[in-house]
């Protein structure tokens, strides 16, 4: 039964920090480093749909990968990085490039054209190494931050995704879910961006590991940031 709270209501994009680095937690799910005008997104996820296709025969929408670039376009537009790193997992599958419309390779182009645009790679995606632009790495480190793909218990000062962690909580006698990111003063760990993409809620064992002594969960909420210590969130 998911317990009854009052959320924090914080400012439209809070800030913390890690390792001596202010971070802004952007609304939509990006992160921002002002000081490295660095633009963190993750877990894009991009031709989900059409590898459900390919694979199973399974029809999804085909629309999930405009409708992430669309999302990923505002946010760039907003804060104008140098520099934009995508956290792995950017692609379904390594097949997703070569599946994308060509309007949406004239789109990434057209983002990256002037950036420094890292892809670090994911799980899902590893194998793509060239034809999307940018460059690839297994991590980068900017400041005292390392990031990377997944997150690993006991390491320190890092950025990972990988895990879409959501928080749930019940508001006015119903259940709400709700993308987020989870951060202690260890490691920040960033909820997916993709539209197309689920979500593992933050109370599940998984994290256990990562956040030994509990952590803050900044909930995505409608038009704020909510932030909920994890041990008050309800579980599945």
């Amino acid at each position: 039964m998911a317990t009854a709270i009052r959320l924090e209501k914080t400012q439209k994009n809070p800030m913390v920090t890690l390792a001596g680095e202010d971070l802004s937690l952007d609304l939509s799910g990006a992160l921002w480093l002002p000081a490295h005008r660095t633009l963190v997104v993750s877990d894009l996820h991009l031709e989900k749909g059409s590898s459900f296709a390919a694979r199973s025969g399974q029809f999804l929408p085909p629309y999930d990968t405009r409708d992430t670039l669309a999302s990923l376009h505002e946010v760039i537009a907003r804060h104008d990085p140098a520099r934009v790193v995508a956290l792995g997992d950017s692609f379904h599958d390594a097949g997703g490039p070569g599946r994308m419309d060509p309007a949406d390779h004239a789109l990434i182009a057209a983002l990256q054209d002037g950036r420094d645009w890292v892809w670090i790679n994911g799980n899902h995606d590893r194998a793509v190494q060239d034809g999307i632009g940018g460059r690839f790495a297994d991590s980068l480190t900017i400041g005292g931050l390392t990031l990377k793909h997944e997150p690993v218990p006991g390491a320190t000062r890092e950025i990972a995704g990988h895990l879409h962690p959501v928080g749930k909580v019940a508001m006015r006698g119903r259940s709400v879910r709700r993308r987020c990111f989870a951060a202690d003063a260890c490691r920040l760990v960033m909820p997916a961006f993709g539209s197309l993409t689920g979500g593992l809620n933050l109370r599940s064992p998984v994290f256990d590991g990562l956040f030994p002594d509990g952590c803050t969960a900044h909930l995505l909420g409608d038009g704020r940031v909510f932030a909920i210590g994890r041990a008050t969130l309800a579980r599945d």
